[in-house]
């Protein structure tokens, strides 16, 4: 067999190899069995952007948190990464030569195990798919790899997002936080609400995203789709959008229900306040990086969810608050965790990316769950999302599982 030929089977048996362990269910064409890659529209211009938007170098931090933080009001931050190296160096040939070898979660499998794959191989894939919900990568261990890492060079967090009261948690002991985000066309995070009532913001760097948000009283029965109408792709955004989408668009869907719509493009940034419900479809090969924060704004309700949901955490992280930032501990100490906040709370916020995992224990309340693990199908899902959280972005790293927050 000749060299390149040789290395062709060697990428599609990566490929087949990954996408068996991440989605066992869709073995035997159910990939591509709704045929989206030819008959689902992704032209940008069926998006009706309907979200208000600011410019980052005229809008103070401050005129920020009291225009939209404070008030859990989402927005589209414009020129907040103009500075960035990513936006040249964030392509898929730079990001396959620097990163050729290295390999990023894009799924889970069955017993909770992340699934990795190499950036070479992902690349290949992301360029040469006709999946209905392809492959997603959606990693949150960059940060702490010795070679990966070096994308922490490439960006620096928004000025309206720098505080980050979990780092007093501690960098191990914390839950995820960021991801380094890839996927093509069709890919993207389903329906959920990031965990801990927790904020984020979603940076893109190349492509095009579709969002939704919902307010977070938005009834969780109105949104899902259920395994009757989506079948095994019941939790990917693009099922959303196929099915539930049109039904927001007509004449009886509530008032206050309706969503509020986003056309992401290269250097957007869109802040998700704790809460909201979204879901999020790339609709062309898209780069981004995305990080859930705690700050002195919304830590009254993450507090009461980390109380109620991560109570050994809530313990540690008291200790070190009550040292470093005693002005955050005396706001906890106000909190009441018996008293219900009025936000929502998904459950099966198991993953942010198209490759996450079925959404049949969700939750939308207070009561049945405040940021705490789910299981789903015997699977332990733990981490934070796009932001995501923002669905099913099985990432997998196969070697321990590690106790994780749902993903956003």
């Amino acid at each position: 067999m000749p060299d390149e030929e040789y290395a062709e089977h060697r990428v599609r048996k990566r490929i087949k190899e990954t996408k068996r362990k991440a989605r066992p269910e869709l073995e035997g064409g159910l990939w591509t069995y709704m045929n989206y890659a030819k008959t689902f529209d992704l032209r940008t211009k069926t998006v009706h952007d309907t979200i208000e938007r600011i410019d980052a170098r005229s809008v103070s931090l401050e005129v920020f948190r009291e225009k939209f933080e404070k008030l859990y009001k989402p927005v589209v931050i414009e020129h907040a990464t103009d500075c960035w190296k990513a936006h040249q160096k964030w392509t898929p040939e730079k990001l396959t030569r620097r990163f050729r070898n290295q390999r990023f979660k894009c799924g889970e499998d069955n017993d909770g195990y992340s699934v990795k794959i190499k950036m070479k191989y992902y690349v290949s894939y992301m360029n040469n798919n006709n999946d209905d919900s392809p492959l997603y990568i959606f990693d949150s261990s960059y940060g702490e790899h010795p070679k990966k890492m070096k994308l922490l060079d490439d960006y620096e967090i928004p000025s309206y997002f720098q505080e980050d009261l979990f780092q007093y948690s501690g960098e191990k002991r914390r839950p995820p936080y960021r991801w380094f985000v890839m996927g093509p066309a069709r890919s993207g995070t389903g329906i959920h609400i990031d965990p801990l009532g927790t904020s984020a913001w979603n940076s893109l760097l190349i492509g095009h995203k579709r969002w939704c948000l919902f307010p977070t009283n938005t009834p969780k029965d109105m949104l899902k789709v259920t395994r009757a109408e989506g079948g095994k792709n019941s939790d990917e955004a693009i099922t959303w959008f196929h099915i539930v989408y049109p039904r927001t668009q007509q004449p009886d869907w509530p008032q206050e229900y309706k969503p509020l719509e986003i056309l992401q493009k290269p250097g957007d940034t869109v802040f998700v306040p704790g809460g909201w419900w979204h879901v999020v479809l790339n609709l062309d090969t898209s780069i981004a990086v995305t990080q859930n924060f705690a700050s002195s704004v919304n830590f009254p309700i993450v507090w009461h969810k980390t109380v109620r949901g991560r109570p050994k955490l809530s313990k540690k992280w008291y200790q070190v608050l009550r040292e470093k930032r005693p002005e955050m501990a005396a706001m906890a100490d106000k909190v009441n965790p018996q008293q219900e906040t009025g936000f929502a709370s998904d459950s099966s916020s198991g993953s942010s990316s198209s490759s996450s995992s079925s959404c049949d224990s969700c939750s939308a309340s207070d009561d049945d769950d405040s940021g705490q693990e789910s299981f789903q199908e015997h699977k332990k899902k733990r981490y934070f999302t796009e932001h995501r959280s923002h669905s099913r972005s099985r990432s997998h790293t196969p070697k321990r599982p590690k106790s994780q927050m749902n993903d956003s």
